[in-house]
């Protein structure tokens, strides 16, 4: 008789547990589909609502699937004409990716440079906080200097626009190396020049000064009298 109240006993709890697991597995699904369209008990979200991202997360030979208004860390959403999906970055070190291939953000311990991550910065480049830039770090330290005379092809007048140039200054609280590390960076500028050169000047008072001369003579010739009058 106690054997058998035993084993009615172990039944109905092993039903009670089994009801449990049921249930919560129930809520749990429940609560996965809010804000899918469409949705199954046993791969969760299969379609998410136009400003939602279907995320498939791997559960050993399955997939689960949620909507999500954001991708998690190293997926990048693509949106498509039905459906919008998180994508994986193709790059294992990306955090956060524009398409599979072109990272925006890397993880810890990598240097970001033209959309790849790298232990340490490419020839040529130098680390600045998360990424590596081109160029020199150092010239946060610079001082542009004056600009150059304006000129055109080594003319300071003559002409109307000319280019002008001025160099950044490293300063002198710099590492020593700077100058190895940092070219010399100069740029340049559209300016006005003097149309006309102090030479043309004094050309063209000159050739004022002969056509008032002559304009004068022609004046005297037309009124002087005609000679035996």
């Amino acid at each position: 008789m106690h054997w058998q109240l035993l084993a009615v006993l172990s039944l109905f709890c092993q039903t009670l547990v089994l009801t449990v697991a049921v249930r919560k597995r129930s809520e749990s699904w429940r609560q996965d589909c809010r804000s899918c369209q469409e949705c199954s008990k046993e791969n969760g979200c299969l379609r998410c609502s136009e400003r939602l991202f279907l995320f498939l997360n791997r559960d050993g030979m399955s997939h689960h699937g949620s909507c999500l208004h954001s991708c998690p860390s190293g997926h990048f959403g693509l949106r498509g004409k039905d459906l919008n999906r998180c994508m994986k970055c193709k790059a294992p070190e990306c955090e956060r990716c524009f398409n599979k291939d072109f990272c925006t953000k890397c993880k810890g311990g990598y240097l970001l440079f033209k959309g790849k991550c790298f232990k340490s910065c490419p020839e040529g480049t130098f680390p600045q906080s998360t990424d590596c830039v081109e160029g020199c770090v150092f010239r946060v330290f610079g001082v542009w200097g004056e600009w150059s005379p304006c000129q055109h092809n080594g003319l300071s007048c003559g002409v109307r626009w000319g280019q002008q140039s001025r160099t950044l200054e490293l300063s002198s609280n710099t590492p020593d190396q700077t100058e190895a590390l940092c070219p010399p960076q100069t740029e340049s500028r559209k300016c006005r020049m003097k149309k006309r050169c102090p030479k043309d000047k004094r050309t063209n008072e000159r050739r004022k000064e002969r056509r008032r001369a002559q304009k004068m003579l022609k004046l005297s010739l037309v009124t002087e009298p005609p000679w035996g009058m």
